[in-house]
């Protein structure tokens, strides 16, 4: 039961949220912060160059016309594991530095819409049987309910797989791929945001795997940060790197742009140079991205000035554990 009156114009997407919380009983977030769009307005052009994407045009930027805020949160420790069991007496939430009381207190764990961009360039020759096994990993600790495709790339990104195949139909086909090509990141990215335009959940993600070397896009960073700053997709990544020092220019640029791009939503990037450790960090993001508390509040200020509203969660470690991290969108444009 929604306890909190809603403006009439919150209507449709409210009701989606509302219904997904009453079906359950945590630095940024596995998620997003969930706005509701005013009826008559129109989705902004967020990629002003380019030939933009006529299906990116769908992906309505968050927009502010509602009471309540919807901040889903994941809290983690040191060892990158999930913190369970937290209340909301653990959490302050704050906007534009100014506290906020927290309306509404949630925990979720529902299924997700999600996309897997997956690198095939030949920089990822040496790393592609284990990519396979993380991909499997990521999987087997997925819903069986949850929405999904596949995006691969090398020279150009191409729409893999869909949720309408099974997990073997997926590894089969990857089998069956030999890395080879450039790296094109960005534009696998920008596919697969305009992928999500069709997400069956209202909770959206993507998870990278790729060493990170962009040097075949057509799309810059800049262009890519500004979509996945605005849209309500999570990103996530897991930079794969031969190691710390790096062996091109393009592969050093490539863990700082992942860490840009995730770092402007609700997800973050996790560098691996131990391949070993690839299909266990794609579990634990698997259920990482599943799980969440989700925090709500009335703004204080309502004016729909179209200023980017910041947000900050602060997150009290429960007992003697050691210092937690909290990941969550860092705000949203008041529109």
């Amino acid at each position: 039961m929604n306890p909190f009156s809603i403006t009439p114009r919150a209507g449709l997407f409210l009701l989606g949220v509302t219904l997904t919380f009453a079906s359950l009983a945590q630095p940024q977030s596995t998620n997003e912060v969930h706005v509701a769009p005013r009826p008559d307005s129109a989705p902004n052009q967020i990629i002003p160059s380019f030939e933009l994407d006529p299906t990116l045009r769908h992906i309505k930027p968050l927009r502010v016309d509602v009471d309540l805020v919807l901040v889903p949160v994941t809290v983690t420790d040191s060892m990158n594991r999930m913190v369970l069991g937290l209340t909301q007496p653990n959490f302050r939430i704050f906007e534009n530095d100014q506290e906020q009381q927290i309306d509404y207190f949630a925990v979720e764990d529902a299924p997700i819409s999600v996309g897997l961009v997956l690198d095939l360039s030949k920089s990822m020759s040496n790393k592609f049987v284990t990519e396979r096994a993380a991909v499997d990993e990521f999987f087997g600790n997925a819903n069986s309910q949850d929405d999904y495709f596949v995006v691969t790339f090398a020279d150009r990104p191409s729409v893999r797989a869909t949720a309408t195949q099974s997990i073997d139909e997926i590894q089969q086909k990857l089998s069956s791929d030999i890395p080879d090509g450039h790296t094109a990141l960005l534009d696998a990215v920008y596919l697969a945001m305009s992928k999500m335009r069709s997400a069956r959940y209202p909770r959206k993600v993507l998870l990278i795997i790729s060493d990170g070397g962009d040097n075949h896009s057509r799309y810059g960073l800049k262009e890519i940060k500004s979509l996945a700053r605005e849209a309500d997709v999570g990103i996530y990544a897991i930079g794969v790197f031969d190691s710390m020092l790096f062996r091109s220019f393009e592969e050093f640029m490539g863990k700082r742009w992942l860490r840009e791009i995730t770092d402007v939503t609700s997800g973050h990037t996790v560098s691996v140079d131990n391949y070993e450790k690839l299909p266990r960090i794609a579990a634990s993001l698997s259920r990482e991205m599943r799980s969440q508390y989700v925090l709500g509040y009335r703004p204080r200020h309502h004016a729909h000035d179209g200023k980017w509203r910041r947000i900050k969660v602060q997150v009290a470690s429960p007992g003697d554990s050691d210092r937690v991290q909290a990941y969550y969108k860092k705000g949203y444009p008041a529109r």
